[in-house]
């Protein structure tokens, strides 16, 4: 089925061989955690969190070279490619990758220029989010949003958002408001996270202050129905990662994550994967739990489909024959 990809961390990405090569590359050994390509399951709340923090930061250690950052890239668009995506909005902080290739507008540049490629390729738009970290200073968002807003365009190979990542409970929401605010200057998707280990309020001060256009989770949301309201009113998109939460221990199992009950709602809501490389599952793992999970019939998940696209930054010519695909894809089913 076509579709729409807007959640998907650039590290998080990578495949289980890859990760492995990248390792025996850096001489590094890695916990059998990260190794093992099945679901990966962590306690709620903080304990959970600084786990999942644990292997991703080793897992994002290894990748060190330019070579390295190209793959990633370009397995993300192999992989999207052979799940039905036709657009990829893939997040990254290029922070963590600059001491090894000389800052973070090296590494932005390599990757959209693997992106502009990577697309050519496999025929997937891949375009880029860079995000900034709750967990560094409101001022290294404010330098991220700027890098970002000098690249900024709708097609593959360009940035199309900004966002903010990381533990949740770090860092004070409003003081990354100006960063969002140089980003909005330069026409780029605003996509924060929000309302995954912290409930409605925290979603609510995200709204306030980040005026987000698509919220990364927001699933804690249902706490508080004057808040899935605004979501609605403002016209926000959620980035909704089912099996993600049940791994971060947010939701206990699959049919409690609240997929229909924001659907129901008139949430607009695109599936994502998170973080493959740590949670063991991909797009399509997240649209086979909403039907079996969640009982979604084939026009429930066109309908998820059709969301993912309109909440994407694609051109409208784009959109417009993508949900035409989708609608084709309904009467063969």
């Amino acid at each position: 089925m076509p579709k729409a990809h807007l959640h998907l961390h650039f590290t998080g990405s990578m495949r289980i061989g890859t990760l492995e090569d990248l390792a025996r590359q850096a001489g590094r050994r890695l916990p059998e955690a990260l190794l093992v390509d099945q679901p990966l399951r962590l306690p709620s709340g903080q304990r959970g969190w600084f786990r999942f923090q644990r292997l991703y930061d080793l897992a994002r250690s290894v990748v060190r070279t330019e070579a390295h950052l190209r793959r990633i890239v370009r397995e993300a668009a192999i992989d999207d490619a052979a799940e039905g995506s036709r657009r990829l909005e893939l997040q990254i902080d290029p922070t963590p990758y600059a001491r090894h290739l000389g800052g973070i507008t090296p590494v932005t540049g390599i990757v959209l220029d693997e992106a502009k490629t990577a697309s050519a390729q496999t025929g997937v738009q891949v375009a880029i989010v860079v995000a900034a970290s709750r967990r560094r200073s409101p001022f290294d968002a404010r330098a991220l949003a700027r890098l970002a807003a000098r690249h900024a365009g709708d097609g593959p190979g360009d940035v199309v958002g900004f966002g903010l990542s990381d533990d949740e409970a770090q860092g004070v929401t409003a003081e990354f408001a100006p960063a969002f605010r140089i980003a909005r200057r330069a026409g780029l998707a605003c996509v924060p996270h929000g309302g995954e280990l912290l409930g409605a309020a925290h979603v609510a001060s995200v709204l306030h202050w980040l005026r987000p256009d698509r919220l990364g989770h927001g699933v804690r949301a249902v706490e508080d129905p004057s808040v899935v309201r605004r979501i609605v009113d403002d016209g926000v998109a959620l980035e909704v990662c089912p099996l993600s939460n049940v791994s971060l221990g947010v939701f206990e199992r699959p049919v409690d994550v609240p997929l229909r009950g924001l659907v129901a709602a008139g949430v607009t809501v695109a599936l994502g994967a998170d973080d493959p490389v740590i949670f063991g599952t991909r797009l399509v793992d997240q649209y086979r739990s909403a039907r079996i999970d969640h009982g979604l019939s084939d026009a429930d998940l066109a309908g998820l489909a059709r969301g993912s696209i309109a909440a994407s930054r694609a051109s409208a010519e784009a959109k417009g024959r993508w949900t035409r695909e989708v609608d084709d894809w309904l009467g063969q089913v």
